[in-house]
């Protein structure tokens, strides 16, 4: 990505709506980014683990960042608009009336309400056919809840969809949704990429309540002429079949070679790779790619620069109760890796890979008098990093392909300390992607291959998504491991794996408790 512009070729708007809010961005055939627009969207907790959003807002600020970047453009640069791709948070889902009513609040990704589901529906068999652990993430097991404790939603409802499948309708006026995009909600046969009969019943929802499916990179159906005139467009714009965040930051990243994977750092983080078959395993999730044929294989961590602002926001600095980010890393940079022997279970939002254990809890061990707030907020960086370690040993045991490089995004990118921590770790190069919003310019990348495909410029009419994302992305700084690092991080790593084997127990214990206290 530039800071110049294409003087003349097609420009698409991407949109990515996510957990805490909706951005647009205008991007041309070489990765260069117009503009870019956002509108936050608040998140509801009605109870305990009760995760949601009112799903208007999906559309609402969909809407509006539209409008707001398209404004930036002349009539001549708002001929060149092409298409529309779009990306969302996965497994995230509401009902609603055929009109478009929701019935319901929209429940999310990392709503946690679903633990006796959890544990009454998943095995490995609907791992095996949903490509899913069972665990907090998939919606299978927080429809089941909603289908046990409010059944009058699903009755009531003409579809339950996720959230681009929402955006769809309002766009273009029909139910549709992407392979790439509704096979997170866990209710897909993966391999044959369609809804199975078998995992609906289990949900309590029928397949007419679902969208119908469009390949990735395929055109959906064109915007609604009434949208398009609000926004001073005067042709057709198709909308361009996407897929969920975390496969578009894949794609966003141009991690589409073997042993290249993508690398998250963000509120969750997250990493994946590329596999040209179906394949699945206890530690990781497989999704359909945006690459037509191919799948994703990813790691997910749910606490990522979450947990490391919580250290620093909880105990507060009395010299700057302000907070001072910058200040807070300089100081944990002081100190020696390893943290004096502090170390951080850092499963404050349960655990997801390798072990997806709902009931899981963060744990802190080896106080000292020498520790304090320093070495608790470096702890916590270095465990997410021991974390991923692991989890991308399970990718390469399955796959059978080593991961030589990682291209890296997120916020947490911007901690030179948490960068070079992580690479210690991981022991491969991280390189930075230049895109702010990786995952919308994933679903960019998705809208120009299909245009492409569609106007006829590639012989077999597919769209060459792996092709689109290396001409248009951009990269940064490589960071290079350091091996005396690595070294210490090795042995630090290995006791700091003990600790959830040896608390697991206990865990479910302390579950069971509270939720006993709750009822």
């Amino acid at each position: 990505m530039t800071n110049t512009r294409c003087a003349d070729g097609p420009l698409v708007v991407a949109v990515d709506s996510s957990t805490q809010s909706t951005k647009a961005i205008i991007v041309d055939a070489a990765g260069n980014v117009w503009a870019t627009a956002k509108r936050s969207i608040p998140m509801q907790t009605p109870a305990m683990d009760f995760y949601e959003h009112d799903p208007k807002l999906w559309w609402e600020t969909t809407y509006e960042t539209i409008g707001e970047v398209l404004s930036g453009l002349t009539q001549l640069e708002r001929d060149r608009v092409a298409a529309i791709g779009i990306t969302h948070q996965r497994e995230s889902f509401a009902p609603f009336t055929i009109d478009g009513k929701p019935l319901g609040p929209g429940i999310l990704w990392l709503d946690g309400r679903a633990v006796d589901q959890i544990a009454k529906y998943g095995n490995s068999h609907i791992h095996e056919l949903s490509g899913k652990p069972a665990g907090v993430t998939p919606a299978l097991y927080k429809m089941a809840w909603v289908s046990e404790n409010r059944p009058e939603l699903f009755a009531n409802a003409d579809k339950i969809v996720d959230v681009l499948g929402y955006i769809v309708f309002n766009l273009t006026g029909e139910w549709l949704s992407s392979t790439a995009a509704a096979d997170s909600l866990g209710l897909f046969d993966v391999r044959n990429r369609t809804w199975s009969a078998e995992l609906l019943e289990i949900a309590g929802v029928r397949e007419e309540q679902m969208s119908t499916l469009v390949g990735p990179a395929k055109v959906m159906a064109n915007v609604r002429r009434e949208l398009l005139e609000s926004w001073g467009i005067k042709h057709e714009v198709p909308v361009i079949a996407g897929l969920g965040d975390g496969q578009a930051a894949g794609i966003g990243a141009a991690a589409v070679d073997p042993g290249v994977g993508y690398l998250n750092m963000g509120t969750a983080v997250n990493a994946g790779v590329e596999s040209t078959s179906y394949t699945y395993d206890p530690a990781f999730r497989t999704h359909v790619s945006g690459i037509p044929g191919n799948y994703v294989l990813e790691v997910l961590q749910s606490s990522g620069s979450y947990l490391a602002d919580w250290s620093r926001t909880t105990f507060v600095d009395p010299k700057r109760p302000e907070g001072d980010v910058v200040a807070d890393n300089l100081a944990a940079a002081e100190i020696a890796p390893g943290c004096e022997g502090l170390i951080t279970l850092p499963y404050w939002n349960a655990v997801q890979s390798p072990y997806w254990d709902a009931t899981a809890r963060g744990a802190i061990v080896g106080w000292r008098g020498v520790h304090g707030r320093s070495h608790l907020y470096r702890s916590v960086m270095e465990s997410i990093c021991f974390e991923m370690r692991r989890n991308l040993d399970c990718i390469e045991k399955a796959s059978g392909v080593p991961i030589t490089e990682l291209r890296i995004m997120g916020g947490g990118t911007r901690s030179e300390l948490w960068r070079q921590m992580m690479a210690d770790v991981v022991g491969v190069p991280l390189t930075v992607c230049v895109a702010d919003e990786v995952s919308a310019f994933g679903a960019a990348v998705l809208a120009m291959a299909g245009i492409n495909a569609h106007a006829g410029l590639l012989p077999d009419g597919s769209a060459d998504v792996a092709a689109s994302a290396k001409a248009m992305a951009t990269f940064g700084e490589t960071i290079e491991p350091n091996p005396e690092n690595a070294e210490i991080y090795r042995q630090i790593g290995a006791v700091q794996a003990r600790l959830y084997p040896a608390l697991q127990e206990m865990f479910g214990e302390l579950d069971r408790i509270v939720r006993k206290g709750e009822a």
